[in-house]
């Protein structure tokens, strides 16, 4: 019997041994594939012409945001898998990849980034806003009465002035948050027309609805949280993002004379006035 028990004894030491290596092996192979020395060893295997320029494993739980040059990709934590599309933070109401690629370049066209690479697999997409170089997207002119006749739920109106400007834009857009602190400084009144490129359209919703549209817009685009009164009558902007596919609004901030002329991104101050006025085209 006392031969027996001893037998038992080791065999359980050995299993919890095998168990303790096994567990500590585990710990290891996690530790290294979040390694970015490891994923990058794995990259270059996987993805030989991408050419990887940082590789971050701790911003966002569960992927590591992998940077090829311009272009934002993500992966899971063996390198084995590949993710292309947008990180969106359901709680902040923020457009993470956007928020990344304007940090990358602030001067990013939306889709334009990275265009002339050979990345594999990796999406080339760019954070909205189309800077003054850019080329238009879409119309040079729409017709003023079927701008007129937007419904007045899907705005917010800003500013005074004998002047008046449409813009359509998206909440998450750098060039649009630039675009509408200029505008603050101009004697012209802004009919701002929120559409969702970037998958804000929760975003506008709060805006449209609460009791203090125009300090709900600052809010908006300070990326806080907005102050609003619940659920409204939103119909406004389907009726804005209708009008800006129709008129090939692919990206933001558009802006619109009251002549129906049509401006595709942001433009400096000068620019802008002189713009308004008719005087540049």
């Amino acid at each position: 019997m006392e031969r027996k028990w001893k037998n038992w004894q080791i065999a359980s030491a050995a299993g919890l041994a095998a168990s303790g290596l096994a567990a500590i092996a585990a710990v290891a192979h996690a530790s290294a594939a979040s390694d970015p020395a490891s994923i990058q060893a794995a990259l270059t295997k996987r993805l030989p012409k991408t050419e990887i320029t940082s590789i971050d494993c701790k911003s966002i739980d569960g992927v590591c945001e992998v940077q090829a040059r311009q272009n934002l990709f993500y992966i899971d934590h063996s390198a084995r898998y590949l993710i292309i599309g947008r990180v969106y933070d359901m709680e902040t109401k923020q457009d993470l990849t956007a928020a990344r690629l304007l940090e990358m370049n602030p001067d990013m066209l939306v889709g334009g980034a990275g265009a002339g690479d050979e990345t594999e697999a990796a999406p080339k997409a760019g954070a909205s806003g189309s800077p003054s170089a850019a080329p238009a997207q879409g119309d040079s002119r729409v017709d003023p009465a079927a701008l007129a006749s937007l419904p007045k739920n899907g705005s917010i109106a800003m500013g005074r002035g004998t002047r008046t400007i449409t813009v359509f834009s998206d909440f998450r857009c750098g060039y649009c948050k630039r675009l509408h602190e200029t505008l603050g400084t101009l004697n012209v009144k802004v009919i701002e027309r929120p559409i969702s490129v970037l998958g804000t359209r929760p975003i506008s919703e709060a805006v449209i609805c609460a009791p203090d549209r125009r300090r709900a817009v600052t809010q908006a685009y300070e990326g806080g949280a907005v102050t609003s009164a619940g659920s409204c009558d939103t119909s406004g902007l389907d009726a804005n993002e209708a009008f800006a596919r129709q008129h090939g609004f692919s990206g933001t901030p558009v802006i619109v004379r009251e002549d129906g002329a049509v401006l595709h991104g942001y433009r400096p101050r000068d620019f802008l006035l002189s713009w308004i006025e008719g005087k540049a085209s």
